[in-house]
């Protein structure tokens, strides 16, 4: 390409009003771009998340009602987490088999109320054991692959009959992609859908959401970066995301995600696959405080922020402020 010179080419021509501006803009942000992450709790543990303002621990009625309000705004998915007790919490997580979890119970909830709005419920066992890690300890204290994935393609079956459209494994178990779509085969739910937590890094982003499901007491000062990957790898990434295509993953993440906007345009231009984006609980509570300070505009900067998921090649993004930008983006 040639560049155009200055006078005969002057860029700002088509910045000069509004709707020239709206004419040539190059990416898209709608409702159906967005995700909207729900926690769901019973008795005293639902109510605010204190580092997360705006967001609430919900229960089962306030979740349909919110389900309700959020489809008529054009989100046309959530995702739900539960929040489950200290004392159904084990070193095994069994918890995330009971098939009359509150987990299961939200589902149901939602699909006999809302049938409309999809359902997306996450796969994983941090929300269940009493050490806060995403799989089973093995003697050693390492989270143990084949057990867990074991474990996670259980719960995924037992979430899909319960009506979830989407299992989103969140665990980053090598493997479990495959056991979980092997399972679903077998049972003949062929029309579930896996979205795979492909990339998801060990980051310092995550505390809020700990906090919210109630993991973040059980893990203390540990880690999890035997499992999640390191934040410094690019190339790891592909990797990942390769491996869970290849074991039947229909939509891949990235998470967290303005941090890695780097990593989500390198997937979508490697795979072009749909590909989701997680602003993940830490990137919500710093722009709530930056706003709840007076340093940044709330609406612009987190209208801003969801735009550059979609200009860095996210399909969809998961974010807490996905009911207030459908709200705002309707006006």
């Amino acid at each position: 390409m040639t560049p155009g010179q200055y006078p005969a080419t002057r860029l700002r021509r088509t910045r000069q009003a509004p709707f020239i501006r709206s004419m040539v803009r190059e990416t898209a942000l709608t409702p159906a771009n967005l995700i909207q992450p729900l926690f769901v709790a019973e008795g005293a543990l639902a109510g605010p998340v204190g580092s997360m303002p705006g967001v609430t621990r919900l229960t089962l009625e306030q979740l349909v009602a919110e389900c309700r309000e959020l489809l008529k705004l054009g989100v046309p998915a959530v995702a739900l987490f539960p929040v489950t007790p200290q004392e159904k919490k084990s070193d095994d997580g069994a918890e995330a088999l009971n098939a009359d979890s509150l987990m299961v119970r939200s589902i149901k909830a939602v699909k006999d109320a809302v049938p409309e709005i999809g359902v997306i419920a996450d796969v994983a066992l941090d929300p269940y054991t009493r050490h806060g890690h995403d799989g089973v300890l093995n003697a050693q204290g390492y989270v143990d692959n084949e057990a867990t994935c074991e474990i996670l393609r259980r719960q995924a079956l037992l979430y899909s009959r319960s009506g979830a459209d989407i299992v989103a494994p969140s665990d980053m178990m090598d493997g479990r992609v495959n056991h979980i779509r092997q399972v679903l085969e077998r049972d003949h739910r062929h029309n579930t859908m896996i979205m795979a937590y492909a990339a998801k890094y060990a980051s310092a982003f995550y505390g809020p959401f700990r906090e919210a499901v109630g993991s973040q007491a059980n893990l203390g000062k540990g880690g999890k970066e035997t499992y999640q990957m390191d934040p410094a790898n690019t190339d790891e990434a592909i990797r990942e995301v390769a491996l869970d295509l290849q074991e039947g993953a229909d939509i891949v993440m990235v998470k967290p995600g303005m941090p890695y906007l780097d990593i989500i345009r390198r997937v979508k231009d490697e795979f072009a696959v749909p590909v989701a984006a997680y602003q993940v609980s830490g990137e919500y509570a710093m722009l709530k405080a930056a706003a709840q300070n007076g340093w940044l505009d709330e609406r612009k900067a987190m209208l801003e922020a969801l735009l550059c998921f979609r200009r860095a090649g996210a399909d969809m993004i998961l974010s807490y402020y996905s009911k207030q930008a459908a709200i705002w983006l309707a006006e």
